[in-house]
């Protein structure tokens, strides 16, 4: 970790032991969110997305101002199965990346979500469903044609009538038959093989905003090194907005995360435009607005933000 970077996070440390968390809402006004409004917005998340919970962490690092068991927000095993860079390089041929809201300090919000410029090579070799077998449509048969209900089959006449078997006297052991179907599994060569990521959101005190975590695997499971996670962050941000630091609520290993200093700006300017097309923004929803922007950032790891409700009423 730089020297710069070590005084920064004292100075900030201090500061949050200092102060209290943020308790009046000031969501609207300049897009950060109080402790209670970020509980209120992760419980909405995990309602909507089960695949998000809330977790307690380490006790040692257990946050006063935060509920025993409403520490963090986590989804694990999330795929990754492209890198960002790769994913970029398309979307630079296509002219498909866009800067959204950008003012003159270049603090714009970067959607990489476009069309692609065109299927990727590698796409060839990702196996098709009818190479594992699995995907054929067979026809179905009824229960008795299972069992030997109806037709009999031409070998059956091979078995043996138990009113003509004779005793020879050879009892030596066979190897017994299982009474069960054995089912070959695929090739290894036709499993896809991925990269996964666990995705946690932890409440920021100095910045009263969330603040996204990733922990990666590679296709082993084995714990990802910094270097190669920063393939799966957007370019734009690695080595930027993105840093490996220690979890704030776990012990063990660091982690890459999203530097929150330009969350608060970025989810106002959202904000201002859902209002400006005539939406009533909801704090409860203020976690899916914010992954979905963090989506730019890692375009690649397939978390779940989905919802079947719009990010903000209609005023009328």
């Amino acid at each position: 970790m730089q020297v710069k970077q070590k005084v920064y996070e004292l100075y900030k440390g201090t500061v949050e032991r200092v102060t209290g968390p943020r308790t009046v809402s000031a969501f609207l006004e300049k897009g950060v969110l109080s402790v209670p409004e970020f509980i209120l917005a992760g419980d909405n998340l995990v309602s909507k997305c089960p695949t998000w919970s809330w977790e307690a962490g380490d006790p040692s690092k257990r946050k006063p101002y935060l509920p025993s068991d409403k520490q963090f927000l986590v989804t694990r095993n999330v795929p990754c199965l492209r890198r960002a860079v790769a994913v970029e390089e398309e979307y630079d041929a296509a002219g498909a990346e866009v800067v959204l809201d950008d003012d003159e300090d270049g603090e714009g919000w970067l959607a990489t979500h476009g069309l692609q410029a065109s299927e990727s090579k590698e796409e060839e070799d990702i196996p098709s469903m009818n190479t594992l077998d699995i995907g054929k449509v067979e026809e179905i048969k009824s229960i008795p044609s299972y069992f030997g209900a109806g037709e009999k089959p031409d070998d059956e006449e091979d078995i043996p009538d138990m009113d003509t078997y004779e005793d020879t006297g050879d009892h030596s052991t066979a190897t017994p038959q299982p009474p069960y179907f054995v089912a070959e599994g695929p090739d290894d060569d036709n499993i896809l093989l991925t990269r996964t990521y666990d995705v946690s959101i932890t409440y920021d005190k100095y910045y009263q905003t969330p603040r996204v975590w990733l922990t990666g695997y590679d296709e082993a499971r084995m714990p990802l090194k910094p270097e190669l996670v920063f393939q799966d962050i957007s370019q734009d941000h690695a080595h930027k907005t993105v840093t490996i630091e220690d979890h704030p609520h776990l012990l063990v290993g660091q982690h890459a995360s999203v530097h929150p200093c330009k969350h608060a700006a970025v989810m106002k300017k959202i904000i201002d435009v859902i209002v400006s097309q005539g939406g009533a923004p909801e704090v409860d929803k203020y976690l899916f607005i914010f992954l979905k922007f963090m989506a730019s950032v890692i375009p690649t790891i397939e978390y779940d933000y989905t919802m079947d409700f719009d990010l903000g009423s209609t005023s009328t």
